[in-house]
């Protein structure tokens, strides 16, 4: 487990629309643009082998700018392909906020970022006290049904409360900004009941700022 002290000052940082990394959970990556395999092969020579997931912010009036608010993963597998591409797996640490990006002399961005206020993300598992998994799983079962989506039922209910909602809230196909909203919740019951509503909002053909208001 990393502690405050650990984390850097400065991150080497991914921008992929709709890939959401949260904290304690995993993201597989396909690894192939020369700029990225640069940014990998840099990161693995680091003890703490950190690459920040940032989403682009499609608000903002340069075609380059991130969301404030991103998340740090280590590089917890790698595995290199005949043709020099690499499948990875980023194991989420902790988000962190932007503060200024670099002009780096590397082929990728490079971000000097706050780790403050994210401290619960290097700590144990959340658990969320208010979670009425019978209901949030028959929501769940309505939705996969109409969507027409297949699942291991037993796998998601015998699991705990951070990882179910977390693997849903990586997986199930939002938009971009409805993945920045579930990587802001403050906390694991914010994070459920945001979940909630934006499911609810799909299965009812809502638009995207209904959604996220």
């Amino acid at each position: 487990m990393m502690h405050p002290a650990d984390l850097p000052e400065t991150v080497s940082v991914f921008p992929l629309p709709g890939a959401l990394l949260l904290p304690r959970s995993r993201l597989p990556l396909h690894i192939f643009e020369p700029r990225y395999l640069q940014m990998l092969d840099d990161a693995l020579k680091t003890q703490e082998r950190l690459i920040g997931m940032v989403q682009p912010n499609p608000c903002q009036s340069k075609e380059d700018k991130l969301h404030q608010i991103g998340c740090a993963g280590r590089v917890t597998q790698f595995s290199e392909t005949e043709d020099g591409r690499y499948l990875i797996t980023l194991t989420g640490i902790s988000r962190f906020r932007v503060q200024s990006e670099l002009d780096a002399f590397t082929p990728y961005r490079r971000c000097t970022v706050s780790w403050g206020g994210f401290d619960r993300d290097l700590g144990k598992a959340e658990m969320d006290g208010g979670f009425d998994r019978a209901s949030f799983m028959g929501l769940l079962e309505r939705f996969f049904t109409s969507r027409q989506l297949s699942t291991d039922w037993e796998t998601l209910k015998d699991a705990d409360d951070e990882l179910l909602v977390n693997s849903l809230s990586m997986l199930l196909d939002f938009d971009p900004e409805e993945k920045q909203a579930l990587l802001e919740a403050p906390c694991l019951r914010t994070r459920r009941e945001t979940l909630v509503t934006l499911i609810e909002f799909a299965m009812r053909g809502g638009t995207n700022e209904e959604k996220l208001q």
